[in-house]
């Protein structure tokens, strides 16, 4: 890895190339008369020293270039004023050491900078908080034993990540690395899944199957949503981890596995040990060493490196190019909850460079609740029993049924009129230019502030008529019948204010526009303010 020094500053530039140097490191120098652009492009570097001047525009110009080329930009500042310097951070810069520097300590800190770069070019872990710098210690230290690890943190914190880099940096890097949600499998085949099975074990067991741990011996398997597990499994689990082997389902001889186990959970595993929802003696085994990983609201210093990040690889993916994001965007960004944490991010920026516009991403580019600091919620659906013949469906399968299929509708219907407009990025709403991407990660019926949206519910058979403000769901109703009412709802709700509709609804005052002309619904006689 190699480090660019400026000579803006001659004399602590020099001794700390000297340093460098002598400790093996790959350096370059560049003279401020120089072309510095030049130079970058020349040598590539993965960390640049700035030694003077780093309150520049230019120098600033290159510091936010090099942040979006994946370089580390380090100044050497010229005060010891903690608001300045955090301001230089604030600026681009990763590091600030205030003069007169101790080239040892700096050297240091620029070498853990630099193995920091390495591990996280390895494993995918990005971040420069200290959440995340205390993660990636505890990989280089737990990476190559074979204890069992537990990692700790909410949906979207990258735990399968983590669990890779251990494997990625472990002894067991060549061997197989095997995934398994065990939360996202029914008890009646999760123990056949983790086990595997003999031949006629059970009814459609056709023939024997090897299950995870077989497959991962030698490696590693990571058990995803461990606190899932069902009682009876979380035994036989325990036996694995402490003997090394099993029984196949249907078996009679046992199976010697060597596997290293990292599992992984969104709930607190202690306190549901403490409820008795969980076994201690499984708990105490698999939290041997233990990670926690923070959720991106905690460390908001990481937003606009995991940004840079994932334009680069969508850039690239897409072959897209991307203009940048505003300050102000940015630190829109920087300062919302993210309760969907690093995947939220994610899949923002993939819809931000996939429909970038022609121009720098400005305030109004991003999604409504990023805009007005909070995120979106779903508009309320109450949806009683359905019963058709003999079948009942349950008011929680036909909201979430009822839910998806519209907000899907209004997504593909979006998409296909922007498509259709000449591939824009953005739509206006008709007010004021305010512009939505399309990849916007807020449901597409979203609730306004300050307004009471319609109750939407199945309507039974001994139903007469419905309440006032209620929005019925009959068996055979058509997508478009229900679409056509809830907007119509949604317009006596706001005594015909198509704005405060649309911002209901969550769509633009244009697409509800052009939603009544498509059902001929008339745009009057909804009662006025």
């Amino acid at each position: 890895m190699k480090v660019l020094l400026t000579l803006n500053d001659v004399e602590p530039a020099v001794r700390l190339n000297a340093v460098l140097e002598r400790e093996g490191v790959d350096t370059a120098v560049v003279s401020p008369l120089d072309d510095i652009r030049g130079a970058l492009r020349r040598e590539k570097p993965d960390l640049i020293v700035f030694s003077g001047e780093l309150s520049d525009p230019s120098t600033i110009s290159i510091v936010k270039e090099q942040l979006w080329d994946g370089a580390v930009p380090v100044g050497l500042a010229d005060t010891t004023d903690p608001s300045h310097i955090e301001r230089l951070r604030a600026a681009g810069y990763v590091d600030v050491f205030p003069k007169p520097i101790n080239v040892e300590d700096v050297a240091g800190s620029l070498r853990r900078v630099l193995e920091r770069r390495r591990l996280q070019r390895l494993t995918g872990l990005i971040g420069e908080s200290d959440g995340m710098r205390e993660v990636m210690v505890q990989v280089e230290q737990m990476a190559p034993v074979s204890s069992t690890v537990l990692i700790e943190g909410e949906s979207g914190t990258g735990k399968e990540l983590v669990a890779r880099a251990l494997h990625m940096l472990s002894p067991r890097r060549a061997k197989p690395f095997i995934a398994e949600n065990v939360g996202a499998l029914p008890e009646t085949l999760l123990e056949s899944e983790l086990f595997g099975h003999e031949k006629g074990a059970f009814t459609g067991a056709a023939e024997r199957r090897l299950g995870r741990f077989e497959l991962a011996d030698t490696g590693t398997l990571f058990l995803d949503e461990i606190g899932e597990i069902p009682s009876a499994t979380q035994v036989k689990l325990l036996r694995v981890l402490e003997e090394r082997e099993f029984m196949r389902v249907g078996g009679t001889s046992p199976i010697s596995v060597d596997v290293r186990v990292i599992a992984a959970t969104n709930q607190p595993l202690r306190e549901l040990v403490e409820g008795g929802h969980f076994r201690a003696d499984l708990f105490y085994r698999l939290n041997v060493l233990r990670i926690y990983l923070p959720p991106l609201r905690e460390r908001p210093e990481d937003v606009s490196l995991l940004v840079r990040r994932f334009v680069q690889d969508y850039s690239k993916q897409y072959d897209r190019p991307f203009h940048g994001i505003a300050l102000e965007a940015m630190q829109k960004l920087v300062e919302y909850p993210w309760p969907g944490n690093v995947r939220e991010l994610r899949n923002l920026v993939e819809s931000m460079v996939v429909l970038a516009p022609n121009h720098e991403i400005q305030v109004n580019d991003l999604p409504r609740h990023f805009r007005e600091g909070g995120a979106a919620r779903l508009l309320p659906v109450h949806i009683g029993p359905l019963v058709r013949g003999q079948e009942q469906a349950s008011g929680h399968e036909l909201e979430f049924i009822v839910r998806r299929l519209l907000e899907l509708k209004l997504q593909v219907e979006e998409l296909r009129r922007r498509v259709g407009d000449g591939g824009g990025a953005t739509v206006g709403n008709g007010a004021g230019g305010d512009s939505r991407w399309i990849g916007d990660v807020e449901p597409a019926v979203a609730l306004g502030p300050g307004y009471n949206p319609p109750v939407v519910r199945a309507i039974e058979p001994r139903d007469q008529a419905p309440p006032p403000n209620v929005v019925t769901v009959a068996p055979g109703m058509k997508m478009a019948e229900f679409e056509r009412a809830v907007i119509e709802a949604a317009l006596k709700e706001t005594r015909g204010n198509r704005r405060r509709a649309a911002d209901m609804l969550g769509i633009g005052e244009r697409t509800l526009y052009r939603k009544i002309k498509e059902y001929r619904m008339p745009e009057e006689g909804y009662g006025s303010e």
